[in-house]
């Protein structure tokens, strides 16, 4: 696909700890943003608790009690081997299928591949599944459009990112938002119950909240 803007000169750039407000102005351009998926677009998690309430028997079980990204932690009752077989089902293509997207996920992403490609990073081990189910939230996004890297492993996003051109990356993970950081990114960490810690990144709690940070390229 051509992105008639993607050539174009860039805005200025601002930093995340400039002009901090409630209400934070734009400061992204469109292809210069990549994302993770589970916890930022897929509400994974959601499919997560309503197997521990179904399989564990906990009923009162909420996306609220997970307060780490180590399910382990959270649940420290239940035996690791019993977490771990819901955690694998949880990302199986079956039930990944199954995941329901992020509130506003979907439309934010179809703006968004009017003017640069969709770019994902996630740390699955693979990518078959989840790029299905991208395939079948944003249905009017060409294919060719969405590109999706499965690492495997957190700690190897960087690169991946580096080698894409991207600049800033929307994340859920706390140590995954930290390590970028460090290593030049900025970092948009989407809110969830597992990163709520005090520090100064950018943060968005919803896609709403994303698109206000997104200079948007005027139309011709």
């Amino acid at each position: 696909m051509r992105y008639p803007f993607a050539s174009t000169s860039l805005p200025k750039r601002v930093s995340p700890t400039d002009g901090c407000s409630a209400v934070p102005s734009p400061r992204f351009v469109p292809w210069e943003i990549a994302f993770d998926i589970d916890g930022v677009v897929a509400d994974t998690m959601a499919v997560f608790v309503e197997m521990v309430r179904e399989k564990l028997g906990i009923a009162d079980f909420s996306k609220e009690h997970l307060t780490e990204y180590d399910l382990h932690r959270c649940l420290p009752s239940v035996a690791r081997e019993a977490l771990d077989e819901i955690l694998w089902l949880t990302l199986s293509d079956e039930y990944t299928l199954r995941v329901p997207p992020c509130p506003g996920a979907p439309e934010f992403l179809a703006k968004l591949s009017r003017y640069a490609p969709l770019r994902f990073v996630t740390a699955r081990v693979w990518p078959e599944s989840i790029t299905r189910w991208l395939y079948q939230v944003v249905p009017e996004v060409p294919r060719e459009a969405i590109t999706v890297v499965a690492t495997g492993d957190p700690t190897a996003k960087s690169d991946v990112l580096r080698e894409m051109g991207v600049r800033v990356f929307v994340e859920d993970r706390w140590d995954t938002c930290e390590r970028l950081r460090e290593e030049g990114f900025e970092v948009v960490v989407y809110d969830q119950p597992w990163n709520r810690r005090g520090d100064n990144f950018l943060r968005v709690s919803d896609w709403r909240e994303m698109d206000n940070l997104v200079r948007w390229p005027s139309r011709r």
